[in-house]
């Protein structure tokens, strides 16, 4: 069994964070270990306090991963602060933890901020660099590209920004966009391609973001193609969405246990 690693912050509603990160490793057919960076009070109707981990401590629970578990595949998501952004590229070097997925989680889908502003700089500097792949939504795309996002053709605009900043790949997502159809624009050193999905009237939707890294990651670790492990991903995000419970008075979480594509193809 493959191993993949999530380094994120905890969401004590489920939906979001390490515990959605985990649960689509598992449904992906792979073990999944963590790193908490940060510990949310948060439920379906958004976050109420967050509190950073300490940087010892979230080095020392990367010791402890890297001396006995080390990971196929690694994701990031919440980091919080710039200090935990910088080490999080330092473990990222010092572990040769690779492939690498950027999740580069800044506000929640409540509008709650998860980053803080001047991390994103250092997430720009220091993260998008050494990712495989860098998997922004609308908001995030246009921090991290510089000018507003908000169509098919400034999401491809955008993706080759990142990729001009150091990154192998991106993937911005588009499920803010308005219209009846959902697109997702993945940008490679081959080019642009566009994944598009009918959209689902629901507002079972936290963590979706999350939820898509990881289960990108997962098919990394498993040593699936990029291209293969987006389009998988998405579809399993899609389905997780459609088959959601319908949990809380809020943006409800996803039906993280339906059917993913798991072991060798």
């Amino acid at each position: 069994m493959q191993i993949a690693l999530t380094i994120a912050g905890s969401d004590s509603g489920g939906g979001a964070g390490i515990q959605a990160d985990l649960k689509a490793f598992h449904q992906f057919g792979v073990h999944g270990t963590s790193v908490i960076t940060a510990v949310t009070a948060q439920n379906t109707l958004g976050v109420r306090a967050v509190h950073a981990v300490p940087p010892d401590i979230v080095e020392a629970q990367a010791a402890a991963i890297a001396e006995d578990l080390p990971p196929a595949a690694v994701k990031t998501g919440m980091l919080a602060t710039a200090a935990l952004v910088r080490l999080v590229g330092a473990l990222l070097d010092r572990y040769a933890w690779r492939p690498y997925v950027l999740d580069p989680v800044m506000v929640a889908s409540s509008g709650d901020r998860l980053l803080d502003r001047d991390a994103e700089a250092t997430i720009r500097e220091v993260l998008v660099p050494r990712a495989a792949l860098v998997t922004p939504n609308l908001d995030e795309a246009a921090i991290l590209a510089g000018f507003p996002v908000h169509d098919a053709g400034t999401m491809a605009r955008a993706g080759e920004r990142i990729l001009a900043l150091g990154a192998a790949a991106a993937l911005v997502k588009g499920g803010h966009l308005d219209g009846p159809g959902m697109v997702d624009v993945l940008v490679t050193p081959a080019g642009v391609r566009e994944h598009r999905h009918p959209r689902l009237e629901t507002t079972s939707t936290h963590g979706t973001g999350c939820t898509l890294s990881a289960a990108i990651t997962a098919g990394l670790a498993l040593g699936r193609p990029l291209e293969v492990a987006v389009a998988d991903g998405l579809d399993y995000v899609h389905r997780a969405i459609a088959a959601a419970p319908g949990l809380g008075r809020g943006h409800g979480p996803l039906a993280h246990g339906v059917e993913a594509v798991s072991g060798e193809r």
